[in-house]
């Protein structure tokens, strides 16, 4: 067993009376790089994160406090690893329970569902911001140079592509992105598919498999060909192949996902009938059953992730909507799937939804729901617990207007 850090002040390290040493603290620029000086040395690595690169580094070791490392994480300040890499897990583990300690005195709860959300999004990417500030230096070929290190090179790879340069990856995202390689790895099952999907880093994995049974078990109107509106993974355009539709174009914009669903569909053996191709939203022609999954909530992401999550101004939603009829078929249906969890939140309502539905011409069918089955619907410390609670997932099935 490993024996724990001390989480002393390292010889780089500054404490707030001490005077600053050289090289304690650098600027990092804008242009994707993070920089700090070493002793005399000013050294500069390309920065692997979509957030800002931090403005201050300083170098720590084993032996900085945890308190004192929360500080300067607090303030954004970037601490570069020197020490044992098991121990910088540890005072990422430290970091994250001062984070999630309940404040002494309770805050009053929130007036809507609203403003919970609001400040439960605040407070998480506070949070991330926070963790983020723990970094590790990978050389060009994605090894690190620490004590007790893991091999991530393949998982470095399979992420960002080949090496040119030595680089700086917060912590967090690392452990991300070594998580993300083993899901990649083993893949997610899919019931109805009976196969597993392999997701790539950054793009959502298929664990909530409710929306999956809503498109497994709807009435076909045609077996002959499906458009899936942003694929992902590809897991329902492999569904609908699954089913019987003789051909499906599976629609993707975001690289890694294209690459994500291409490599599954490759892996069932549906290349023949799947087809994924580049586009914003609809491809050419029209096909009498069009599927989409949008984003759930309007809202700005605020990683590649959280694309699959947030829609800004409901862009996608709107969009599908608008373009739907004039993409069916005659006699041709377009199936939503989509949460009504904004609707609990108060970021959209039903009304705008079916308003939105009758300016682009269209009509309602039928429409089917289920309950969420993930863990946090029945959580009651969840500070969205109501609107969890309350979730319904629909399947519309929508038709042009006669």
């Amino acid at each position: 067993m490993a024996t724990a850090p001390n989480f002393q002040p390292s010889s780089a390290a500054s404490m707030p009376s001490a005077p600053t040493p050289a090289g304690a603290f650098s600027d990092s620029d804008s242009h994707g790089t993070v920089s700090w000086t070493d002793g005399e040395a000013i050294e500069r690595r390309l920065w692997r994160a979509q957030a800002a690169p931090p403005r201050r580094v300083e170098i720590v070791d084993d032996r900085v406090k945890a308190d004192h490392a929360f500080r300067l994480a607090s303030e954004g300040v970037g601490l570069l690893w020197r020490g044992d890499y098991q121990n910088a897990r540890q005072l990422l583990q430290a970091l994250a329970r001062r984070i999630d300690q309940k404040p002494r005195k309770p805050k009053a709860p929130p007036a809507t569902l609203r403003d919970a959300f609001n400040a439960y999004r605040q407070a998480q990417a506070q949070r991330a911001r926070t963790l983020g500030m723990v970094l590790i230096e990978l050389d060009e070929a994605y090894r690190i140079a620490l004590r007790r290190a893991p091999d991530v090179a393949e998982a470095c790879l399979q992420t960002y592509g080949p090496a040119t340069e030595p680089s700086i990856v917060s912590l967090r995202e690392l452990l991300g992105l070594i998580g993300a390689y083993e899901w990649r790895k083993a893949g997610v099952e899919i019931a109805p598919l009976g196969a597993r999907i392999h997701p790539h880093h950054g793009v959502f994995s298929p664990v909530r498999g409710e929306y999956i049974d809503l498109v497994a078990n709807a009435p076909l109107p045609a077996d002959t060909l499906a458009f899936d509106i942003g694929t992902g993974t590809g897991v329902l355009a492999a569904l609908l192949a699954k089913r019987g539709v003789a051909r499906v174009v599976a629609t993707e914009i975001a690289p890694r996902a294209l690459a994500c669903a291409r490599d599954n569909v490759a892996r069932l053996g549906l290349t023949e009938r799947v087809d994924v191709v580049e586009t914003d939203l609809f491809p050419d022609g029209q096909a009498p059953l069009i599927v989409c999954n949008p984003p759930w909530l309007p809202g700005r992401p605020s990683s590649p992730l959280e694309s699959a999550i947030y829609d800004p101004d409901s862009r996608m939603l709107k969009g599908f909507l608008a373009g739907l009829a004039a993409h069916l078929a005659p006699q041709g249906e377009g199936w939503l799937i989509l949460s009504d969890f904004a609707e609990h939140l108060g970021l959209r309502t039903r009304a705008e939804l079916l308003a939105w539905v009758d300016a682009a011409g269209l009509r309602v069918l039928a429409r089917s729901q289920i309950r969420p089955r993930h863990p946090r619907a029945s959580d009651r410390n969840d500070p969205l617990h109501a609107a969890r609670r309350d979730e319904m997932t629909s399947l519309w099935r929508l038709a042009a207007k006669v």
